[in-house]
């Protein structure tokens, strides 16, 4: 789409009366661009980059880089209250992502992933400015006129200056910029609070676990023993290696994942098809009960588990993926992937793990030597039963608080839109 195409789409909806359009290079007095450099210097000048500014005009200053004082003119590049830097380069999606910049604790300068706009102040507001860049990053427009490249994209200054902008009278940009204001700091607040609701559902299947299994040291209740897994195993099967063989019909084979997150849980929004042979099904069939466990993945999520139900049973599964059958008349499947996936089973599991090409692996002895404290089978399965209740009521409070989440950071987009069409 060229940038006359999209100046119509904004002219699609008419301004309000006092408002009119102009290039937006009539209202930027400068359009600088950063500098680049790859030396590092812990007593030098701080320089921004593309993860200081994230996509909701705020600047992030946790993990801020310092360049040598003499890596370039310096003074050319500093930022000043006032100045909106303007994401020039980055992924296709983030290209274009831009704030308001009112200080910093030192002097800072900005890497060429940025172009610094300083605006003419008797025509145009920065933070109006700033505003209206992010909405018109929020409606892709500068994923559509950017240039593309392998792993990034770039918006060239002429393209930027030459977008038609709606501009208002000063004071009716200083009263909406208010407004935008006031009304992101809202969103922000209730970002925060949706975000921490959310972390703390995170924290509940871990401490309902907490209560069931013993730690460290603690001592074992009446009627509970420590076994080995290999002792309750009835089977266990690596499965199937057949890369590039998969396809959209055929028998649903799961990967690692598919099994969710370390609670247990099923991820079935992504399912993979393979055509096998009656015998290849016959040896990999998933039954209901079974332990479906991922022996190869990155160390922070091998050993993850999830047991089969009415919704997987029937599927075949991966060669990162292990088949474990237990004897039901020893163990309760929902007990023991429970614990595998709790804390002290977790410990278990990482200090066996083993690397190779870059990926932690899980075998089958190291899974046999692995410690479960089992309590009397109907005991299992009456834990087992009462988790799956807590756990299901967390991933409905889980599901809720994700969702708040997504309603709330949808409102920016949606503020700032009526705010350019004069709705505010």
């Amino acid at each position: 789409m060229t940038t006359k195409a999209i100046g119509k789409i904004d002219e699609k909806n008419p301004l309000p009366s006092s408002w009119r359009w102009v290039k937006l290079g009539k209202v930027i007095r400068e359009a600088q661009a950063g500098f680049a450099c790859g030396l590092r210097d812990p007593q030098g000048i701080a320089q921004l980059r593309m993860n200081n500014l994230d996509t909701r005009g705020s600047f992030v200053w946790d993990d801020v880089l310092r360049v040598p004082h003499a890596a370039n003119d310096i003074e050319q590049f500093l930022i000043l209250p006032g100045d909106v830097l303007f994401n020039n380069t980055n992924s296709t999606e983030l290209v274009g992502k831009s704030a308001l910049f009112e200080g910093y604790v030192e002097p800072i300068v900005y890497s060429n992933h940025f172009t610094r706009l300083r605006t003419v102040t008797e025509a145009l507001l920065p933070d109006f400015l700033a505003s209206w860049l992010n909405h018109k990053w929020q409606q892709g427009v500068f994923a559509t006129i950017c240039n593309r490249w392998i792993g990034q994209s770039a918006v060239k200054a002429d393209k930027l200056l030459t977008l038609d902008f709606p501009l208002p009278p000063l004071p009716e940009q200083r009263r909406i910029a208010g407004v935008l204001h006031e009304q992101m700091a809202a969103v922000e607040k209730a970002r925060a609070a949706a975000q921490a609701r959310l972390e703390a559902v995170k924290t509940l299947p871990a401490a309902f676990l907490r209560q069931v299994f013993p730690q460290p040291g603690q001592p074992l209740l009446p009627g509970w023993r420590w076994v080995r897994l290999g002792e309750v195993l009835q089977e266990t099967r690596n499965g199937l290696y057949k890369p590039d063989t998969y396809y959209g019909t055929g028998t649903r084979i799961l990967k690692m994942f598919n099994i969710g997150r370390l609670d247990g849980a099923w991820d079935l929004s992504r399912l993979d098809f393979i055509e096998l042979t009656e015998k290849e099904s016959a040896a990999y069939r998933l039954e209901e009960g079974d332990i479906l466990f991922n022996r190869v993945n990155s160390n922070e999520l091998v050993g993850k588990c999830a047991v089969v139900d009415s919704h997987t049973a029937g599927a075949v599964y991966e060669s990162k993926n292990m088949r474990l059958r237990l004897d039901s008349a020893k163990a309760c499947s929902h007990f023991a992937a429970t614990f595998l996936n709790s804390s002290g089973g977790r410990n278990q599991i990482e200090k066996r793990l083993k690397q190779i090409v870059g990926q932690a692996t899980v075998n089958r002895s190291d899974l046999d030597s692995l410690e479960i404290p089992l309590p009397p089978l109907a005991e299992q399965r009456r834990i087992a039963g009462v988790l799956r209740q807590q756990m299901a009521v967390v991933e409905m409070a889980r599901t809720a608080a994700e969702e708040e989440l997504q309603t709330i950071n949808a409102l920016p987009a949606a503020l700032l839109r009526r705010a350019f069409n004069g709705e505010v």
